[in-house]
């Protein structure tokens, strides 16, 4: 992050949102003035597979356009993928972790290994269950993120949700998104 553009690896399962949080974030960075890319790498599409996004966020124009390989922040989606090696990949002693997890950010660092960064842990599937109804850690998992590392603001990230989402989904989808992103941002705890 020292050099003035965050890198975000997101890795997900599919139909968790891991794609549409890439892309949003940095939609939210464009919309605040900043350079951004965000995109997902592709493999077999179907439901529950292993799937990576990356973000960049930065105050200068971006000039790669390549995967992250050394992330600045790794967001984790679904516990289940720790201990694949693709998760720590890259990662070094600054590297920030922010984990949909019970365990606590202790037990995560243990369980991650390899991880010498710091972690966050929320447990954003509870959270969008209580919310939003069903287990959609996508907007949770942006709200533990901006918490974490203030690459976009949270006000502008609620701004978005209301105008994107209240002619497609409505007022209570809306509120349950706001909602779900307030209290990950509130209930995500750091080693």
């Amino acid at each position: 992050m020292a050099s003035g553009i965050i890198e975000i690896r997101w890795h997900g399962r599919g139909g968790q949102g891991a794609k549409t949080a890439a892309q949003l974030v940095a939609q939210i960075a464009l919309e605040e003035g900043r350079f951004s890319q965000g995109f997902p790498e592709y493999g077999p599409e179907r439901a529950g597979a292993p799937i990576r996004g990356f973000t960049r966020v930065s105050d200068a124009p971006i000039r790669l356009h390549c995967a992250i390989e050394r992330p600045d922040v790794v967001v984790v989606f679904d516990e289940t993928l720790i201990g694949m090696p693709a998760i720590t990949e890259g990662a070094d002693r600054s590297t920030v972790f922010v984990v949909n997890t019970t365990l606590s950010p202790d037990a995560m660092c243990d369980k991650l290994q390899a991880a010498e960064g710091t972690v966050y842990c929320v447990d954003a599937t509870r959270i969008s269950i209580e919310e939003l109804g069903r287990p959609m850690p996508n907007t949770p998992m942006i709200g533990a993120l901006i918490k974490a590392t203030a690459c976009i603001s949270i006000g502008t990230l609620k701004k978005d949700i209301q105008k994107k989402f209240q002619a497609k989904f409505g007022e209570r989808v809306v509120r349950g998104n706001i909602r779900a992103i307030e209290r990950a941002f509130e209930e995500v705890r750091s080693s």
